[in-house]
């Protein structure tokens, strides 16, 4: 190289200007001009046989520990090698997956990782690739400064698999801080407040769970199977049903069943075995939601189990994941509750349906059940559901008795692909079911049915609907193999109940609203009205209890800056409401 070509075009080192490099090229052939000189004089050209860059990512497991000049011990005995478990984007594929396999292959004989989560890619809401052009991109970092991190990691491992794309959509995040951080916040924010009350000791001697009340055996078992499920999906590199199962736990079985059935053993006076068995449950399944929960939201659940504890040097991360314990897990009391759950649901839905308000007291619910376990179930549960639901009765009869009418409505997004061209003359057979093979439908989740050519196609419960018809005077549901009817007549008595529920859930507000503490006293005065007067005389004690009101009378009252006017379903009260000193 007789002269600099780069200084020959009148290149200057250190000006970095677009002009500046744009007098030469790096590329080939031009870079093929340049010759250095070693510190030994020796001429230093491009090496023409290049392997791909990937290569040098895929000695990352050997470099990271800079092996074999270091650990080489470590290594060569599988200590630090193969990988337990690597994690990347979909399109490393052929570049970073496969350079640490190559490497591993020609030079140990060996795997590199033993397994692997392909990220997919984070879309828009709409499913189209974030660009700053298009203006679509969100930001990460005022995301979490918004949402917080847990939420927003939960949200993402949630909606979706890990290897799927996701559609990213801030209100899914809200939801999730909502519906999942937000109830287990005021789960924890219950218990606290009276356990500190009665100065609950966490460290106090354990109530066998055998000899706890049937609604803790349920919720300590349904905890143990959600310990078993989350431990088999994360083992099973699947976080996405492991997140599911704890948010259903939390939302649907700890805070919207077992904390609202159990409030009053709270609420009781003395820390007898009941009170504190409640208390012990409750806390078992806040603490073991924290470590459950901690892989994928480690602050929140770090907090959680600060707050639980009560020693602020302690780390939900230095404790054990949970193990199941099996001798606590019930499948026929957990199936039990589950048919409890859906019975309520379902009258729930249908009181939503005519607007009858769960505070209206009703007459019957009539279930037919479809074999002797469901009846079994349905019996053990009785008060359970009627309490639920604020029904005086529960009546269970046969599923073949004919009470309700019951139609078979096919699925032909389901039938179609399974039956092809006998779509039709299967769901002729199907629509003319009588009630005794639609029960024989039910009990056995599977019917089978001979089809025109010869054949016989057997039909899964999933493939059809089940409809029952209403009955005057009752609204019927169905749900898979459950049906229940809901008597909707409303009797004199039935109405004054309804008033007293009214009295009752209003007044609590406003001890609420006054800030009342939750063991005051007050005394109740509401002016003569005619129906309230009625709902008083009959259920005044009630209201009494429920409120803790050391009275409950009728009188004319003087106006008053302190009385307060209630909406009694269209009914308007007066009523002064005084704390007893």
């Amino acid at each position: 190289m007789k002269s600099n070509p780069y200084k020959d075009r009148g290149f200057v080192p250190g000006d970095y200007s677009k002009e500046n490099y744009n007098k030469i090229d790096l590329h080939r052939p031009y870079v093929d001009d340049i010759i250095l000189v070693s510190p030994t004089g020796r001429p230093m050209r491009r090496e023409t046989d290049l392997i791909d860059v990937w290569f040098d990512s895929g000695s990352m497991p050997y470099a990271q520990i800079h092996y074999p000049f270091e650990n080489k011990e470590l290594l060569d005995s599988g200590a630090a090698y193969p990988a337990d478990f690597i994690a990347e984007g979909v399109d490393q594929t052929r570049g970073w997956f496969f350079t640490l396999h190559a490497i591993a292959g020609m030079v140990f004989d060996s795997i590199a990782f033993k397994s692997v989560i392909s990220n997919g890619l984070v879309l828009d809401k709409n499913g189209d690739k974030m660009s700053k052009r298009l203006g679509n991109a969100v930001d990460p970092f005022a995301t979490i400064e918004k949402f917080g991190s847990d939420p927003l990691r939960w949200y993402m491992i949630a909606n979706s698999a890990p290897w799927d794309n996701l559609k990213f959509n801030p209100d899914g995040v809200t939801e999730v801080s909502r519906k999942l951080f937000s109830t287990l916040y005021n789960t924890y924010s219950f218990f606290a407040l009276y356990a500190n009350v009665d100065g609950f000791d966490p460290d106090a001697a354990m109530i066998p769970v055998s000899k706890r009340p049937e609604i803790d055996r349920w919720i300590i078992s349904l905890l143990n199977t959600l310990v078993k499920e989350s431990q088999e999906a994360l083992d099973d590199l699947e976080p996405t049903r492991a997140a599911r199962a704890i948010n259903d736990f939390v939302i649907d079985n700890l805070s919207n069943w077992y904390v609202r059935l159990n409030r009053k053993r709270f609420w009781g006076g003395t820390m007898d075995d009941d009170k504190l068995s409640a208390y012990q449950t409750l806390y078992t399944c806040l603490l073991t939601v924290a470590r459950l929960m901690a892989p994928i939201a480690p602050f929140y659940s770090d907090m959680l189990y600060r707050d639980l504890t009560g020693d602020s040097e302690a780390s939900v991360h230095l404790a054990d994941y949970p193990e199941p314990v099996a001798a606590d897990i019930d499948p026929a009391l957990e199936e039990r509750m589950a048919i409890a759950q859906r019975v309520t649901s379902m009258v729930l839905a249908l009181r939503r349906k005519i607007n009858i308000k769960v505070r209206q007291p009703l007459t019957a619910i009539m279930v037919p059940a479809v074999d002797d376990a469901q009846r079994h179930a349905l019996e053990q549960m009785r008060d359970l559901i009627l309490g639920e639901v604020n029904v005086k009765e529960l009546r269970i009869v046969g599923n073949d008795e004919g009470i309700l009418v019951k139609k078979v409505k096919p699925d032909f997004k389901k039938l179609g692909p399974k039956l092809g061209k006998q779509m039709q003359a299967a769901a002729a057979v199907l629509q003319n079911l009588d009630n005794k093979q639609i029960s024989t439908f039910e009990k056995d989740g599977f019917f089978s049915i001979s089809l025109p050519d010869g054949t016989d196609a057997r039909i899964e419960l999933g493939d059809v609907e089940i409809l029952s018809e209403d009955i005057p005077g009752w609204l019927v549901a169905n749900d898979g193999n459950l049906t229940v009817a809901l008597d909707v007549t409303l009797t004199p008595e039935l109405k004054l109940e309804g008033i007293a529920r009214d009295i009752i859930n209003r007044i609590q507000n406003i001890r609420k609203s006054r800030d009342y503490d939750i063991t005051d006293r007050i005394r109740l005065t509401f002016e003569p009205n005619a129906e309230i007067d009625q709902a008083i005389s009959v259920f005044g004690d009630y209201i009494a209890r429920q409120v803790l009101a050391e009275s409950v009378d009728s009188a004319p009252l003087a106006d008053s800056g302190e009385i307060e006017l209630l909406d009694i379903d269209g009914i308007e009260a007066r009523v002064l409401i005084t704390l007893n000193k």
